[in-house]
């Protein structure tokens, strides 16, 4: 436990009640007494903790469960009563995704050029230098296997028990949303091009069973379909249940609503796309339970998707940040922005540190009431009251300082839990407890 008294005083209406040195975190999860958290890439090997939160000054680790491959990460987890969801992704690498393009690469060199291609021809095309050519092709002869999920019995929140693991295709799951019925599983899957939506029973947490699959038009290539875009831009993020409705982000494909009254057989309802002229990616959509001025309303926020050095950072000034989306979708056949919400640059005195992030990433997946918990990189925690949700107005901030050697906080995540306290994660290291009050 870090003593806080020192802390920077960079908030308004929100006070921290403790903090961790956790690695870094892609997403925390609050149910009951527990916090669960899974954790980015890291030299340990972690990958999901769970907190003690009881006592919020004084959270206290009670298990964490660390990975056999390190190739994988565990940076999303979930939890519905005693059963406890993580993904499997595979870790990022310097040669990125150039494996899946190398066979069809060579293919096309071959007929343009009559022979193979050279490792610096290939190296040409694919971006890299020729030094990174034989690590691509021991990419491609290895292909990742164990994208996938993995279902715990946390009945013992001190001991969990692997009960089941399910693999998916690709590169595996990122996030995903459950019930106790279901899980929304986002994936990679053999026959398609970036995340679909596979729908699993988990009812029988030991064997979970396929009900159904979703997808936007053009991704399934195995099927014949031919996308509209270059590479994995329109894909699933990940959906949010809420009724019988999933609110899908779709990247650069905007956002979705989908109808699942007939889980077997998912269906699009309403879609809406603001790629261009904004920037960054769809990330999170979610509808509300409850009406605003007698019209039903959904919020979206974007990923601050790119400047991880100080020559993307200045490339891409001037163009938009991150923001918080507020839709009309009482008609889901026209779909109305209302207003979006943004925060300035000068609000953070780490918003232009590199390498780093500033604008939006997440906010809480539930809502009670009007306000919008958002985690925003360098700009810490944003709670958004949307009341009026033509003008949407910033009611506290939280700012934490950056983690140990790193230039600027990357507030990644962001939960809420039944006392109204914040839970908050960073890219590189820290949790954080907080408490709002106007």
């Amino acid at each position: 436990m870090n003593d806080v008294s020192n802390a920077p005083k960079l908030a308004h209406n929100v006070t921290r009640q403790s903090h961790l040195d956790l690695p870094g975190a892609g997403q925390v999860y609050v149910a009951g007494d527990y916090a669960y958290i899974g954790h980015i890439p890291n030299k340990q090997q972690l990958g999901t903790s769970i907190l003690d939160v009881k006592d919020p000054k004084n959270p206290r680790i009670v298990s964490q469960i660390f990975l056999d491959d390190p190739e994988s990460h565990s940076h999303k987890a979930r939890v519905i009563g005693d059963i406890m969801i993580v993904n499997s992704e595979r870790n990022m690498t310097p040669i990125g995704r150039k494996a899946d393009e190398l066979p069809k690469l060579r293919t096309q060199l071959r007929a343009a050029l009559g022979r193979d291609a050279t490792h610096a021809e290939l190296a040409a095309k694919l971006g890299v230098s020729v030094a990174d050519i034989p690590a691509v092709e021991a990419a491609e002869k290895k292909p990742y296997a164990q994208g996938g999920f993995k279902i715990y019995d946390v009945a013992d929140r001190s001991k969990p028990k692997l009960i089941c693991t399910q693999k998916t295709g690709g590169i595996g799951v990122h996030r995903f949303d459950m019930d106790a019925d279901y899980a929304y599983i986002s994936t990679e899957m053999p026959g398609y091009i970036g995340n679909i939506l596979v729908i699993y029973d988990i009812r029988n947490p030991v064997k979970p069973a396929e009900v159904s699959r979703w997808w936007l038009p053009g991704q399934h290539i195995a099927g014949g379909e031919k996308p509209t875009w270059p590479g994995r831009q329109h894909r699933l993020h990940h959906t949010l249940r809420v009724g019988d409705k999933l609110w899908a982000g779709c990247w650069h494909g905007g956002v979705r609503i989908i109808d699942v009254a007939d889980i077997t057989k998912p269906r699009t309802i309403g879609a809406y796309n603001y790629h261009p002229p904004f920037p960054e990616p769809s990330h999170t959509f979610m509808g509300l339970p409850f009406k605003l001025d007698g019209r039903d309303i959904a919020i979206a926020i974007d990923e601050e998707d790119h400047a991880h050095s100080a020559d993307e950072m200045a490339r891409r000034r001037g163009r938009p940040h991150g923001c918080l989306w507020v839709f009309d979708v009482t008609d889901f056949a026209n779909i109305k922005p209302l207003s979006i919400y943004e925060v300035s640059e000068l609000d953070s005195p780490w918003s232009r540190a590199a390498p780093g992030r500033f604008g939006a990433h997440q906010f809480q997946e539930h809502m009670k009431d009007t306000l919008v918990y958002c985690a925003w990189f360098a700009g810490g925690l944003r709670i958004v009251d949307i009341a009026d949700p033509l003008a949407p107005q910033e009611v506290g901030y939280f700012i934490p300082e950056p983690a140990a050697g790193k230039a600027a906080p990357q507030t990644n995540d962001v939960d809420v839990d039944d006392r109204g306290l914040i839970y908050i994660v960073d890219r590189y290291a820290g949790f954080d407890v907080l408490e709002f009050k106007r």
